[in-house]
């Protein structure tokens, strides 16, 4: 298997030499294969053009307006396993196949990865969770913090934000922020991130302490790469939801069990959340993490980010009361 994202022509025509004789297909998942009116409930193969060239397949991938593959054949045994690893890379979630029997001519160039150790990774990354160094960072208007940085096995790392001194024996306030570049760090009007990150802070500051989880889930998860994909498909009228699942994703890739650790590690089990998110209540609560309520976070809204927030209020279920919604007229 070789992932499309990246994809060069001279790759291909290497691929295609070490795998003959054998037949390629591309992989893609049922969101992708749905995107391209395919009925779909686990992975897709689709059977690929002799002449296809690298552009080819990225289209397959990615574009909205491509056209329908004409035959499908079994994705594979392994094609969840191989999916999810091309995730966890922040690649797209597409992959060139070729089920080939191993020889001496190409043992060398091949790599073999049991599908188990794919979906085992994430756990073991995130049981390998420590605190790798920490620090007081004063932040602005006066609000004093500490930087506790967290770090996986491969390097992986995430920062827990502390805010004055938080009372760990009763319910702590507590912020689960999904890194965003371009709304954190330079004020993007696309969405709500950073504003939500500085209410956050004053927030819990007024609160008298508490804790900002700042996690590596860059676009919900799918990479910042992935995230400008995205962003480009909602240029072309796509909400944020669809976007994701036309690139084969699911609308939300997160997984909070690296949250669940860095709590677990700060000694924090009981938590007020500070979320519009009532997914987020769920997920926390399923991993073991008492939460004792919601604490909304309402930050403005502009002409450039209200079709995001909308989506996210209409079809997400965010919790947005700030965001004032047209009535659906059922006569039209």
């Amino acid at each position: 298997m070789l992932p499309i994202d990246g994809m060069t022509d001279e790759r291909l025509a290497a691929f295609r030499q070490l795998c003959t004789p054998a037949q390629l297909h591309v992989v893609v998942t049922a969101s992708r294969a749905r995107a391209l009116g395919l009925e779909a409930t686990g992975p897709v193969g689709l059977v690929l053009a002799e002449n296809a060239n690298a552009a080819a397949l990225l289209s397959l991938a990615a574009d909205v307006l491509v056209k329908r593959p004409a035959d499908t054949v079994s994705a594979g045994a392994n094609a969840v396993a191989a999916i999810a690893l091309a995730k966890l890379a922040h690649l797209l979630p597409a992959l060139l196949v070729a089920d080939v029997t191993v020889n001496a001519a190409n043992a060398a160039s091949l790599i073999r990865v049991g599908a188990d150790a794919v979906t085992q990774f994430r756990r073991t990354a995130i049981e390998s969770l420590a605190v790798a160094a920490e620090a007081d960072v004063p932040l602005g208007d006066g609000v004093s913090a500490r930087f506790v940085v967290f770090r996986d096995a491969i390097g992986g790392t995430s920062t827990a934000v502390i805010v004055g001194e938080p009372d760990t024996t009763k319910p702590v306030p507590l912020r689960v922020h999904s890194a965003c570049l371009t709304g954190d760090v330079f004020g993007s009007r696309r969405c709500d991130c950073g504003d939500q990150l500085r209410l956050a802070l004053t927030r819990l500051d007024d609160e008298g302490g508490g804790i900002i989880l700042y996690l590596e889930q860059e676009g919900r998860g799918l990479g910042l790469a992935n995230k400008m994909r995205a962003y480009a498909l909602q240029d072309d009228g796509l909400d944020t939801l669809d976007a994701n699942t036309m690139l084969g994703f699911e609308d939300d890739e997160r997984d909070y069990g690296v949250a669940v650790r860095m709590l677990q590690i700060l000694k924090c089990t009981r938590v007020k959340l500070l979320t519009n998110n009532p997914a987020k209540l769920d997920w926390l609560t399923k991993a073991g993490i008492e939460v004792c309520g919601r604490i909304p976070l309402h930050g403005p809204v502009n002409a450039d980010n209200r079709r995001y927030l909308t989506a996210k209020a209409v079809r997400a279920g965010h919790k947005l009361d700030n965001l004032m919604i047209e009535p659906v007229n059922p006569a039209e």
